[in-house]
């Protein structure tokens, strides 16, 4: 089967061609916790073509070739990548917050969750960024025809929904799609001149507090941000994010950080 299967994807590939069963998708919801009954304790997975997927694979070993080349990932990027992970970003959080604790300066975090960011991505301004990251126009093209046009059905138990046509977001459970994700949030640190350590929709902002200027400067880090998340149409959700002092010494006023409206009711001191 190997030289037909490689013929097929060369054809795709070249031609920027997908069949229509490729872009047939069937989600099952798996179960993360909490009460059952409830709809948000499910993470949502994806069920696309196995053949599909192998091409997936090739044009994402491609994207880390092109981007490792040009250097193109934020540094503190340690969801998707290789040699990184979630424990890269906490060991090196940790070291830094230690390494100021040593040098008796504290530290102030803030811990940011974007919601639902999957699902959330339009596909017009994921495939403008991803032009903008160095990639042949041909592979630009076909992540195009990878998205538009897609149609998704819901399978719980022996139950199968009827099929609807998907217009923002990628696939969980594609190969690609964490690739795409990180296309489309890798400029989310510029404008921010803290430290951020991203992974996945959640990312922590540190700075050194050494003042109150320092102290105000950590606290402006909302404003970017959800500037930020309007023009990529996310969405910042308060209720999860979370504010921390790392220090020594003992603060009696609270942290004081705010997104919106919303005061911060996470703040806690270490």
């Amino acid at each position: 089967m190997t030289p037909f299967l490689a013929s097929l994807l060369e054809i795709s590939l070249n031609n920027v061609n997908i069949p229509s069963d490729w872009k047939k998708a069937i989600v099952v919801p798996v179960y993360k916790g909490g009460e059952r009954s409830t709809d948000m304790n499910y993470r949502p997975i994806t069920l696309t073509s196995v053949v599909c997927k192998q091409l997936e694979h090739v044009i994402a070993r491609y994207l880390r070739q092109v981007w490792d080349k040009n250097d193109w990932l934020y540094e503190g990027q340690h969801g998707f990548r290789p040699v990184y992970s979630c424990e890269s970003q906490v060991n090196t959080v940790c070291q830094d917050i230690v390494d100021s604790l040593d040098e008796d300066v504290g530290r102030d975090a803030i811990i940011i969750d974007i919601s639902k960011a999957i699902d959330l991505v339009p596909h017009d301004r994921l495939l403008t960024k991803l032009s903008a990251s160095g990639v042949d126009k041909r592979v630009v093209v076909w992540v195009q025809e990878f998205l538009v046009d897609s149609t998704q059905r819901v399978r719980v138990g022996g139950q199968i929904s009827k099929e609807v046509k998907v217009t923002s977001g990628v696939p969980q459970g594609s190969v690609l799609s964490p690739l795409l994700f990180l296309v489309y949030v890798t400029d989310i640190w510029r404008n921010i001149a803290s430290n951020i350590r991203r992974f996945a929709g959640v990312c922590i902002v540190y700075t050194k507090i050494t003042n109150k200027n320092d102290a105000e400067s950590c606290r402006m880090v909302w404003k970017p941000w959800g500037e930020w998340a309007v023009e990529n149409e996310m969405k910042i959700n308060p209720g999860k994010s979370r504010a921390i002092r790392f220090t020594r010494a003992w603060v009696k006023n609270p942290l004081g950080y705010s997104f919106g409206d919303q005061k911060n009711s996470g703040s806690q001191q270490l």
